[in-house]
């Protein structure tokens, strides 16, 4: 037997140390598979689980019909036309970055800038939500769609979806009513879908007006119908027979939106008007519902719902005539001569006028070293409450305010609705200002002096007033005294035509009014239409309705800007520089029904730039009751044509003079000139 020898090893030490090196090779094999097996089977559970049966069955959105939008006749306003999308979904997107994207780029056009913008957010998608298909073209046009659909073959994860995209028929009437849509945020998209809202990217949510507050209604809820799938997320038919019949989930259709605006006369009162900016309304004095309602200038929302490029919005933002605005409840204004009903029955109330009350005018008012002037230089004469209401006499109501004070016109006209949201809701609105003594001495240096009260007694100096605040003060001066909650939308319905919602009549509150006053005041506000030397009585008699038609109304010119010692003809001042003419009445005086509020901004006299819209709007409104007491019914979801002549515009010359309009400066406290209430050089009319 050999001995063994230093540095050699033996067989079995040798056999040992190999397995010691394989057992140890096979444990980190081990450690290492089930490490992977935790990664798999546990941290990436969910996302392979979900892989694999995408592999498999993929689910397909079936978008719900959204409601369409009618007028109270059933005409559709607002529908959905069809148009097609595309998406890319990242899990099914091979060579996504290399081939199908740069593939996109040159089949749609695309920018290098749209190109980027499109693979950072498919990137993003693909590490948050990798099945979820992104849109990367919407609304594409014939020739998109079909060099899409000429190469599907080398476009894997890239679909054509057919999805219905929202159709404004009335173009830009009604646009701040109806409103418009755009694609939602991915803040919105959080925190709806956090509320149990199933909102996906690329969906288009309601901005504005109906579109916005009837959001929830009008979307309804989408479906799903399953398909097996390959890999590449391409159908297999012939396996899709094995999902059963619980495959598809069919969608519901959203409610459709009745309004209250008869489209008929809303079409009357956008012919009439004759302005380039302002409004009209017209509301029923007995429920507050509005039946017609111009906002001009409107804007297109076809335009903001589609591919609106950043040009166009930027020309939109630099009009200075703001068509974004809407003037019937957004934007607030001087009232004028219109506010005169609030002053007298303030008057009335405090005891110390009654209608009987006689006032003489000299052509103007002296307090302390001042004198406020009317708008009559050589004076109305002795005048009682129906003669300064008829002939709108200055004199006679700054007497009131010197008398009473501030305060208590601030209370009547607060009592009325003015100062405050009139909660219509569906639109956005300011509050106006009805200022009181405490408003001036916090917002006026100096605080609160009697010449403020006086500025106030006439509808100048702060208040501030919406068109739609005064409509319904001339609402409630109409039916006795109820201040009602406007409303535009009388009821939600089905697919079908089933109400499923209806809106009715809410009164906000009822205001304390003696009805003697009311009487004295209705009876002024109908010898301004009625009476010759009112100063609506001219318009009345070209209207062509009855002189047995009793109209109740008021006129009013309210200054823009400080005027001189020598008044000025509307056309010898620039656009901005021109005076609002009000329109505010009722009809028929007797036994009111239709209030008419018009707001011709700009436009110059109330008695001829807005009483004819006002007065034609009127007659329209009971040309048409009269016509449906004996005419069929119309057959209801016809779509509306428009049949308008083009809206008013500016002249460049006369946006070249006044791009910016210049600030208003009625200093509070200090006299002002009223402005003429005539349209030409007769006797006063507003």
């Amino acid at each position: 037997m050999t001995p063994p020898t230093i540095g050699n090893t033996t067989p079995g030490r040798d056999l040992k140390r190999r397995f010691l090196w394989l057992g140890l090779a096979m444990s980190l094999g081990l450690v290492a598979l089930a490490i992977q097996l935790y990664r798999l089977q546990l941290i990436r559970h969910e996302e392979y689980a979900a892989k694999s049966v995408a592999n498999f069955v993929k689910e397909v959105r079936l978008r719900a019909d959204r409601g369409v939008i009618k007028d109270a006749r059933g005409t559709i306003l607002v529908d959905s036309r069809p148009s097609f999308d595309a998406f890319v979904t990242p899990a099914f997107c091979t060579d996504c970055f290399e081939q199908v994207i740069p593939r996109l780029g040159e089949l749609l056009q695309w920018d290098p800038e749209q190109r980027k913008k499109i693979e950072d957010l498919v990137r993003s998608s693909r590490r948050n939500a990798p099945f979820q298909p992104v849109p990367v073209r919407v609304d594409l046009t014939r020739d998109e769609y079909d060099r899409l659909n000429a190469r599907r073959d080398i476009l894997d994860g890239v679909e054509v979806v057919p999805v219905p995209h929202r159709n404004y028929r009335a173009d830009t009437v009604l646009s701040h009513v109806l409103g418009y849509m755009n694609e939602i945020t991915q803040e919105e998209l959080e925190r709806l879908n956090g509320d149990g809202a199933k909102y996906a990217l690329g969906d288009y949510i309601g901005r504005r007006g109906l579109e916005r507050y009837f959001e929830s209604k009008l979307r309804g809820l989408d479906g799903v119908r399953k398909e097996v799938v390959n890999a590449r997320g391409q159908t297999i038919e012939e396996l899709n027979e094995k999902l059963g019949e619980n495959a598809v989930i069919p969608p519901t259709a959203g409610s459709n939106v009745v309004l209250s605006i008869d489209m008929r006369l809303q079409e009357e009162a956008e012919r009439a008007f004759p302005g380039v900016t302002g409004a009209v309304v017209a509301i029923d004095v007995n429920t507050g519902f509005i039946r017609a309602l111009v906002s001009r200038p409107g804007f297109d929302p076809n335009l903001l719902t589609g591919r609106v490029t950043p040009t166009q919005m930027a020309t939109l933002a630099r009009d200075p005539l703001h068509p974004m605005i809407n003037r019937v409840a957004a934007e607030h204004y001087s009232p004028g001569s219109t506010f005169k009903v609030v002053t007298q029955l303030a008057a009335f109330k405090s005891g110390v006028f009654r209608p009987e009350t006689v006032v003489n005018c000299s052509g103007g008012y002296r307090l302390g070293a001042r004198v406020w002037r009317c708008h009559k230089d050589s004076g109305h004469g002795p005048l009682d409450g129906k003669g300064a209401m008829k002939a709108s006499c200055d004199s006679w109501f700054y007497k009131v305010a010197d008398t009473i004070g501030l305060d208590p016109i601030a209370e009547m006209g607060k009592s009325l609705g003015l100062g405050r949201p009139t909660g219509i809701g569906v639109v956005a609105e300011v509050p106006g200002i009805m200022p009181s003594s405490a408003y001036h001495d916090k917002a006026s240096p100096g605080g609160y002096t009697k010449g403020m009260a006086l500025n106030s007694a006439i509808g100048q100096g702060d208040d501030n007033v919406t068109p739609l605040q005064l409509a319904l003060v001339y609402a409630a001066v109409a039916n006795g005294g109820k201040l009602y909650k406007p409303q535009m939308v009388q009821r939600l319905e089905n697919l079908d035509g089933q109400v499923m919602e209806e809106f009715k009549p809410e009164v906000v509150s009822k205001v304390d009014i003696n009805p003697a006053h009311l009487k004295a005041i209705v009876e002024g506000l109908e010898a301004v239409a009625q009476e010759p030397g009112g100063t609506a009585y001219r318009a009345k008699l070209k209207s062509g309705l009855p002189a047995d038609f009793l109209v109740a109304a008021k006129t009013g010119t309210a200054q823009v800007a400080r005027i001189g010692t020598v008044r000025l003809k509307t056309h010898q001042m620039s656009y901005f520089e021109r005076d609002h003419a009000w329109f505010a009445g009722f009809a028929p005086a007797d036994k009111p029904e239709l209030a008419v509020v018009v707001l011709n901004e700009h436009g110059g006299h109330g008695g001829v730039d807005a009483a004819p819209t006002a007065l034609a709007v009127m007659k329209k409104y009971f040309e048409l009751k009269a016509q449906d007491a004996t005419s069929p019914p119309p057959r209801a979801n016809q779509p509306y044509t428009p049949s308008l002549p083009p809206a008013p515009s500016l002249d460049e010359a006369a946006l070249t003079r006044a791009v910016v309009p210049p600030p208003r400066v009625n200093l509070p406290g200090e006299p002002i000139q009223p402005p003429s209430e005539t349209g030409d050089d007769s006797a006063t009319a507003d």
